[in-house]
């Protein structure tokens, strides 16, 4: 990739609040990374990113980033609806794209995404930024390992409320709101992850406020296991994914936003009430995101988490969406 990437220099294409919250900061601390500028249409609100990154610049408009020789990749935040049309320009770009998820809207988007990155050989994938986290880079290798045995079934449940914020982007159909595109990809992109298999023979209940869902269950198989899940965006704030085993069970008890929702812990529960609890206080999933993205684009290692397997998601999201019954 020659001497100059040696520092991946970043830039983000819209000044959100998570961004300055979450990524930018993480981009800031990532090992071989510096956040260059920041994209938005009023420059002030690039100030906050300067409190933790002095050098970072503001820059005018989202075309003028991508143009810009001075970056070599770039991270998009913006709404759902934006990441397809966005991640395709800054690939033809010449720029390396990480896009928020989800990246996609539906699963036939992945087409033009998928075309684009072999068009460009650049490195595009999706921020799905648990599988960067050890808790469950060390789930993924104890159901593998046998630590639970043969996996019977899979639950798992993310929720929040948000009934208060009707103007959020989440709380509008237009910019693909509702609880299956912001939070359904964790509960099933998790479980796929750790099983390496699709969620098939899907069944679903949805609730719908003003075309989006506010609450979806699903069921389905996943290899040998049976699956069964829910989101909501309008209900008490919680989040567990469990696997359940023929010789143990295997707990996470913050598994998607780790040391904030709650500490991240594994729990490996035994026969004979043996407990096994492995916590992670120190690790965090949004820098390692970022230096996981760098270490591919120097070194050509396999990321993480492809488009591939962000499709396999997005579809199961698509089903469930399509097919739901309607409990309005």
């Amino acid at each position: 990739m020659g001497a100059r990437m040696t520092q991946i220099r970043w830039g983000i294409l819209g000044a959100s609040k998570f961004a300055r919250e979450h990524m930018g900061p993480a981009i800031h601390a990532a090992k071989g990374a510096v956040l260059a500028a920041v994209a938005s249409r009023t420059p002030q609100s690039v100030a906050p990113f300067k409190d933790f990154a002095a050098g970072c610049r503001a820059v005018m408009g989202y075309d003028a980033l991508i143009a810009d020789p001075d970056i070599d990749a770039i991270y998009i935040p913006l709404p759902h609806h934006m990441h397809v049309e966005w991640t395709v320009k800054a690939l033809n770009a010449g720029k390396h794209v990480l896009a928020e998820k989800p990246i996609a809207m539906q699963a036939d988007d992945f087409d033009r995404l998928i075309a684009a990155r072999d068009a460009s050989g650049l490195l595009a994938a999706e921020a799905y930024m648990i599988v960067h986290h050890p808790q469950w880079q060390r789930a993924r290798q104890m159901v593998a390992d046998g630590a639970i045995g043969r996996v019977i079934h899979i639950t798992g449940g993310f929720s929040y409320d948000n009934s208060d914020d009707p103007q959020n982007i989440r709380n509008q159909a237009a910019t693909g709101g509702g609880g299956m595109r912001d939070i359904g990809v964790y509960v099933l992109g998790s479980a796929r992850y750790v099983m390496g298999a699709d969620l098939e023979n899907i069944s679903a209940k949805i609730r719908w406020e003003s075309g989006f869902d506010t609450f979806a269950s699903m069921q389905g198989n996943m290899g040998e296991a049976t699956y069964s899940a829910y989101v909501s965006t309008r209900m008490h704030p919680h989040q567990e994914m469990v696997f359940h085993g023929s010789e143990g069970l295997l707990r996470l008890t913050a598994p998607f936003n780790a040391n904030i929702f709650g500490e991240a812990r594994i729990e490996l529960h035994q026969p004979n009430l043996g407990l096994r609890v492995e916590k992670f206080p120190a690790a965090n999933h949004y820098v390692n995101q970022v230096e996981a993205f760098g270490h591919s684009i120097r070194n050509g290692a396999a990321y993480p988490w492809t488009l591939e397997q962000a499709r396999g998601t997005q579809e199961a999201i698509d089903t469930v969406l399509a097919i739901g019954t309607d409990l309005t």
